[in-house]
């Protein structure tokens, strides 16, 4: 019986694509040269892990200075590279909540654009539980975030319903015998939501 249900955040509840941002800032042909040359995700990651958000930022600018300008803008424009809302899916964690479900966050974000992310989505601040990553010290699709979230909550297996929009993400949690749906929207997500039997129909619009 599931117990809880589980939400990613970036690209399930707001959408998270810096390079859509990034082609707005300069032709696409330098965007890709800047990727390629760049690993931007790379960086990411360390922010995710707990890394300062602005001081990773800048001295992997000072690093790259033909695109140093371009990369501060990960730090000064980031609000941009991770919008707008998906407000069916914040709909479909209201109706669970509202239905005395338990929603928890497993997500990769850093400390500080975690919490300046909240003042422009203050839903964020709504789950039962949160699990961020740059506070755990650990990211996805590792086995450790999982498993510290088991241990927080005492929930494991098929108590657990979890969706993510990365493969390998919900691998992990497959392996580890939870619920696990790819989310590639929100209306498959909220169709899997009613044959779990978690919402109904007219709560998963």
């Amino acid at each position: 019986m599931v117990e809880a249900v589980i939400f990613d955040i970036g690209n399930v509840l707001i959408e998270w694509q810096p390079e859509r941002h990034y082609d707005t800032l300069m032709p696409q042909a330098d965007r890709e040269a800047m990727f390629a040359e760049v690993d931007l995700h790379g960086m990411n990651e360390l922010i995710d892990r707990g890394a300062p958000f602005r001081d990773t930022v800048y001295a992997w600018a000072e690093r790259h200075p033909r695109w140093s300008a371009q990369i501060r803008a990960w730090h000064d424009d980031w609000i941009k590279l991770a919008t707008p809302a998906i407000p069916h899916s914040v709909r479909l964690m209201k109706a669970l909540q509202a239905r005395g479900m338990p929603v928890f966050s497993l997500t990769n974000f850093g400390i500080e654009s975690f919490d300046y992310a909240t003042r422009f989505y203050p839903f964020l601040k709504d789950f039962d539980r949160p699990f961020i990553s740059g506070h755990m010290g650990v990211t996805k699709p590792g086995p450790q975030i999982y498993e510290m979230l088991e241990q927080a909550t005492g929930l494991s297996g098929a108590q657990l319903t979890f969706t993510d929009d990365r493969a390998d993400n919900i691998a992990t949690a497959h392996l580890r015998g939870w619920k696990t749906h790819l989310f590639e929207g929100p209306e498959g997500w909220a169709a899997r939501l009613v044959a779990e039997g978690l919402l109904t129909e007219a709560e998963a619009q």
